[in-house]
């Protein structure tokens, strides 16, 4: 997929939100470097594994020692060929070893600069250390969220804060400052605060709360599970069935086809909920999982089968839709791995092949941006680039 060719992006970040942005970036067609300090001064960065992040689809990477005015000065020069720039550090960090917005702003007026972090450049916790579930617990998603068994609120199976919060809230703002460009050719400054993003996906409760004071809480809404028709059941099997049946109509057909019509008309009374919560409970232990789907998914119920990582991987409706590709990697081996998300446009077919750990494209990045073949020698020889 092409939307972004043509658009390069320096990544000084290797994991987290910023890393899910650039794969984003990446997968819709910017060419992005990734920009990791040299390993002769044992200057540290977290690696992720070899699988993660789209396994580097798309990527080409460097190493370059911040610490010298030499390396900064090549990020410099990697910064006026670039349109993009994400980093995560710690707020006041990159502006304090020299790569902040505004010294990179000096080479490059046009620049896009995005700095993720869990709290924002500015305000009481920006400084704060943290990771996904904390930006979460800040967010106010894990006080909505369900319970744990002994009454916490439970950990998502997912890095949500990261992801949503942070990286596609990252890529979104990055391609809105692009296109903003187009328009009146400057750059732009992004403060892409993790928690910000996680507000944005509590708008709902938020919103509520803010219009009329009702606080939302765990059984307390429609969505976090007040009412029968929208909530997680068991089967027999020890399977689950996720029954999402808000609209009356899909209600309706849900207790037809269980054979307690006479509850439709009760959805919404609060009165019962007790009641149809245990009805359904007693009816949805007769069968299996599988066999409940097979009835009821295709009827217009809104309930669907709850599938661990391995049944989502074999499941027919993502392979029909090209989900997951190829990749190799020169120790691993073959493996598949999630394709990228692009609303049902062409993938690419061809397996990608996965850089071995601790490679770099050094040469090839910095003969792009105009450094000749004596510069690179020189810059390897000295230790500011690997």
């Amino acid at each position: 997929m092409s939307f972004l060719q043509g658009f390069k992006v320096l990544d000084l970040a290797s994991v987290g939100p910023a890393a899910r942005a650039s794969r984003i970036l990446a997968d819709y067609g910017m060419a992005v470097i990734k920009v990791a300090p040299v390993s002769r001064k044992g200057q540290k960065q977290t690696e992720p594994v070899y699988h993660a992040y789209g396994a580097g689809r798309g990527t080409r990477r460097i190493r370059v020692d911040l610490e010298s005015a030499e390396g900064r000065d090549t990020v410099y020069r990697l910064a006026r060929a670039s349109d993009v720039l994400i980093e995560s550090f710690r707020p006041g960090v990159a502006q304090r070893i020299g790569v902040g917005y505004e010294q990179l702003r000096a080479h490059n007026p046009r620049i896009v600069y995005c700095s993720t972090s869990g709290y924002g450049q500015h305000g009481p916790c920006a400084q704060w250390a943290g990771h996904d579930i904390n930006y979460l617990a800040m967010g106010g998603f894990l006080a909505c969220s369900g319970r744990d068994a002994a009454g916490r609120p439970a950990i998502p199976g997912a890095t949500v804060a990261d992801s949503a919060g942070g990286g596609m809230h990252a890529a979104l703002a990055i391609v809105a400052a692009l296109v903003n460009r187009l328009r009146c050719d400057e750059g732009a400054y992004l403060d892409v605060a993790i928690t910000d993003g996680v507000l944005n996906l509590m708008s709902l409760h938020v919103d509520e709360y803010l219009a009329t004071g009702v606080e939302t809480g765990p059984g307390s809404a429609l969505l976090t599970g007040k009412y029968a028709c929208y909530g997680v059941y068991a089967t027999r099997d020890g399977g689950a069935l996720a029954v999402g049946a808000i609209e009356t109509r899909f209600f309706a057909n849900l207790c037809r086809l269980l054979g307690v019509d006479a509850l439709a008309a009760a959805q919404y009374d609060d009165a019962r909920q007790d009641e149809l919560k245990a009805v359904l409970s007693e009816k949805f232990l007769a069968r299996d999982r599988d066999a409940w789907t097979e009835l009821l998914a295709g009827e217009n119920t809104c309930v669907t089968p709850v599938l661990g990582v391995a049944e989502v991987a074999a499941n027919g409706h993502f392979a029909a839709r090209g989900s997951f590709v190829e990749a190799r990697h020169p120790v691993h081996g073959a493996f598949r791995q999630l394709a990228p998300v692009l609303a049902g446009n062409a993938r690419e077919c061809q397996p990608h092949q996965v850089a071995a750990a601790g490679a770099t494209d050094t040469d090839a990045v910095l003969g792009d941006a105009g450094f000749d073949a004596t510069e690179i020698a020189r810059l390897r020889r000295d230790g500011v680039v690997e």
